[in-house]
Protein backbone atom coordinates (compact mmCIF):
# COMPACT_ATOMS: atom_id res chain seq x y z
CA UNK A 1 0.00 0.00 0.00
CA UNK A 2 2.94 2.30 0.63
CA UNK A 3 4.01 2.00 -3.02
CA UNK A 4 0.56 3.11 -4.17
CA UNK A 5 0.73 6.08 -1.80
CA UNK A 6 4.12 7.18 -3.10
CA UNK A 7 3.07 6.66 -6.72
CA UNK A 8 -0.02 8.84 -6.19
CA UNK A 9 2.14 11.46 -4.49
CA UNK A 10 4.59 11.47 -7.40
CA UNK A 11 1.73 11.84 -9.89
CA UNK A 12 0.40 14.75 -7.82
CA UNK A 13 3.78 16.48 -7.77
CA UNK A 14 4.44 15.97 -11.49
CA UNK A 15 0.98 17.09 -12.57
CA UNK A 16 1.14 20.12 -10.27
CA UNK A 17 4.48 21.15 -11.75
CA UNK A 18 3.07 20.74 -15.25
CA UNK A 19 -0.02 22.75 -14.27
CA UNK A 20 2.17 25.62 -13.12
CA UNK A 21 4.61 25.55 -16.04
CA UNK A 22 2.19 25.20 -19.00
CA UNK A 23 1.65 28.37 -20.99
CA UNK A 24 -1.63 27.13 -22.44
CA UNK A 25 -4.45 27.59 -19.91
CA UNK A 26 -6.40 24.54 -21.06
CA UNK A 27 -3.37 22.27 -20.71
CA UNK A 28 -2.69 23.68 -17.26
CA UNK A 29 -6.28 22.97 -16.25
CA UNK A 30 -6.00 19.37 -17.43
CA UNK A 31 -2.90 18.83 -15.31
CA UNK A 32 -4.56 20.59 -12.38
CA UNK A 33 -7.49 18.17 -12.58
CA UNK A 34 -5.05 15.25 -12.49
CA UNK A 35 -3.31 16.83 -9.50
CA UNK A 36 -6.59 17.16 -7.59
CA UNK A 37 -7.47 13.54 -8.40
CA UNK A 38 -4.04 12.38 -7.21
CA UNK A 39 -4.50 14.19 -3.92
CA UNK A 40 -7.92 12.55 -3.59
CA UNK A 41 -6.29 9.14 -4.08
CA UNK A 42 -3.77 9.98 -1.35
CA UNK A 43 -6.59 10.91 1.02
CA UNK A 44 -8.46 7.73 0.11
CA UNK A 45 -5.39 5.59 0.84
CA UNK A 46 -4.96 7.31 4.19
CA UNK A 47 -8.51 6.34 5.13
CA UNK A 48 -10.05 9.82 4.79
CA UNK A 49 -12.78 8.75 2.37
CA UNK A 50 -14.97 11.78 3.00
CA UNK A 51 -12.11 14.21 2.37
CA UNK A 52 -11.24 12.31 -0.81
CA UNK A 53 -14.83 12.68 -2.00
CA UNK A 54 -14.79 16.38 -1.14
CA UNK A 55 -11.53 16.78 -3.06
CA UNK A 56 -13.12 15.32 -6.18
CA UNK A 57 -16.48 17.07 -5.85
CA UNK A 58 -15.32 20.52 -4.72
CA UNK A 59 -11.92 20.93 -6.33
CA UNK A 60 -11.84 18.64 -9.37
CA UNK A 61 -15.49 19.41 -10.01
CA UNK A 62 -16.66 22.85 -8.98
CA UNK A 63 -13.41 24.83 -8.94
CA UNK A 64 -12.25 23.47 -12.28
CA UNK A 65 -15.64 24.31 -13.82
CA UNK A 66 -15.14 27.85 -12.55
CA UNK A 67 -11.67 27.97 -14.12
CA UNK A 68 -13.01 26.61 -17.41
CA UNK A 69 -15.67 29.35 -17.46
CA UNK A 70 -12.98 31.96 -16.87
CA UNK A 71 -10.87 30.55 -19.71
CA UNK A 72 -13.92 30.59 -21.97
CA UNK A 73 -14.75 34.14 -20.90
CA UNK A 74 -11.20 35.27 -21.73
CA UNK A 75 -11.37 33.87 -25.26
CA UNK A 76 -9.26 36.38 -27.14
CA UNK A 77 -10.42 35.66 -30.68
CA UNK A 78 -8.69 34.41 -33.80
CA UNK A 79 -5.55 33.15 -32.07
CA UNK A 80 -7.59 30.80 -29.89
CA UNK A 81 -9.45 29.46 -32.89
CA UNK A 82 -6.13 28.47 -34.45
CA UNK A 83 -5.06 26.68 -31.30
CA UNK A 84 -8.23 24.56 -31.04
CA UNK A 85 -6.73 21.94 -33.35
CA UNK A 86 -3.66 21.69 -31.11
CA UNK A 87 -5.85 21.20 -28.01
CA UNK A 88 -7.55 18.20 -29.55
CA UNK A 89 -4.36 16.38 -30.48
CA UNK A 90 -3.00 13.31 -28.69
CA UNK A 91 0.11 15.29 -27.77
CA UNK A 92 -1.99 17.71 -25.69
CA UNK A 93 -4.10 15.10 -23.92
CA UNK A 94 -1.51 12.32 -23.69
CA UNK A 95 0.29 13.45 -20.54
CA UNK A 96 -2.81 14.09 -18.43
CA UNK A 97 -4.41 10.90 -19.76
CA UNK A 98 -1.42 8.75 -18.77
CA UNK A 99 -1.26 10.29 -15.30
CA UNK A 100 -5.02 9.90 -14.85
CA UNK A 101 -4.80 6.25 -15.94
CA UNK A 102 -2.10 5.62 -13.32
CA UNK A 103 -4.38 7.14 -10.68
CA UNK A 104 -7.34 5.09 -11.87
CA UNK A 105 -5.31 1.88 -11.68
CA UNK A 106 -4.11 2.78 -8.17
CA UNK A 107 -7.63 3.56 -6.99
CA UNK A 108 -8.96 0.31 -8.47
CA UNK A 109 -6.20 -1.60 -6.70
CA UNK A 110 -6.95 0.09 -3.38
CA UNK A 111 -10.70 -0.46 -3.67
CA UNK A 112 -10.46 -4.11 -4.69
CA UNK A 113 -7.84 -5.06 -2.09
CA UNK A 114 -9.75 -3.19 0.66
CA UNK A 115 -6.47 -2.03 2.19
CA UNK A 116 -5.91 1.34 3.77
CA UNK A 117 -3.43 2.78 6.20
CA UNK A 118 -4.79 2.50 9.72
CA UNK A 119 -4.64 5.60 11.87
CA UNK A 120 -5.43 6.19 15.51
CA UNK A 121 -7.31 9.41 14.84
CA UNK A 122 -11.01 9.68 15.60
CA UNK A 123 -13.46 9.74 12.73
CA UNK A 124 -14.84 13.16 11.86
CA UNK A 125 -18.41 13.08 10.64
CA UNK A 126 -19.50 15.17 7.64
CA UNK A 127 -21.87 17.09 9.91
CA UNK A 128 -18.93 18.20 12.07
CA UNK A 129 -17.06 19.37 8.98
CA UNK A 130 -20.07 21.41 7.83
CA UNK A 131 -20.59 22.95 11.24
CA UNK A 132 -16.94 23.99 11.52
CA UNK A 133 -16.93 25.40 7.97
CA UNK A 134 -19.91 27.64 8.72
CA UNK A 135 -18.88 28.65 12.25
CA UNK A 136 -15.18 28.49 13.07
CA UNK A 137 -13.81 28.90 9.53
CA UNK A 138 -16.59 31.01 8.02
CA UNK A 139 -14.43 34.11 7.67
CA UNK A 140 -11.72 32.20 5.79
CA UNK A 141 -14.26 30.70 3.41
CA UNK A 142 -15.83 34.09 2.72
CA UNK A 143 -12.42 35.65 2.10
CA UNK A 144 -11.54 32.85 -0.33
CA UNK A 145 -14.85 33.38 -2.16
CA UNK A 146 -14.25 37.13 -2.46
CA UNK A 147 -10.69 36.53 -3.69
CA UNK A 148 -11.92 34.11 -6.37
CA UNK A 149 -14.53 36.62 -7.51
CA UNK A 150 -11.97 39.45 -7.55
CA UNK A 151 -9.65 37.28 -9.64
CA UNK A 152 -12.40 36.56 -12.15
CA UNK A 153 -13.37 40.22 -12.43
CA UNK A 154 -9.74 41.27 -12.78
CA UNK A 155 -9.07 38.68 -15.47
CA UNK A 156 -12.18 39.77 -17.36
CA UNK A 157 -11.13 43.42 -17.14
CA UNK A 158 -7.61 42.65 -18.41
CA UNK A 159 -9.06 40.65 -21.31
CA UNK A 160 -11.34 43.54 -22.25
CA UNK A 161 -8.40 45.96 -22.26
CA UNK A 162 -6.49 43.57 -24.55
CA UNK A 163 -9.46 43.35 -26.93
CA UNK A 164 -9.84 47.15 -27.06
CA UNK A 165 -6.14 47.62 -27.73
CA UNK A 166 -6.20 45.00 -30.50
CA UNK A 167 -9.24 46.68 -32.03
CA UNK A 168 -7.47 50.07 -32.01
CA UNK A 169 -4.30 48.55 -33.47
CA UNK A 170 -6.25 47.03 -36.35
CA UNK A 171 -7.73 50.43 -37.20
CA UNK A 172 -11.16 50.02 -35.71
CA UNK A 173 -13.35 52.81 -34.42
CA UNK A 174 -13.54 53.66 -30.73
Amino acid sequence: MLIVFYLAAIVAIISTLFAVTRSNAVHALLYLIVSFLAVAVVFFILGAHFVAALEVIVYAGAIIVLFVFVVMMLNVGAETEKSNDRWLSIKSWGGPAILAFILFAELAYVIFTKESIQTDESIVAPKQVGISLFTTYMLGIEIAAVMLMAGIIGAYHLAQIKKVNRHRFLGGEE
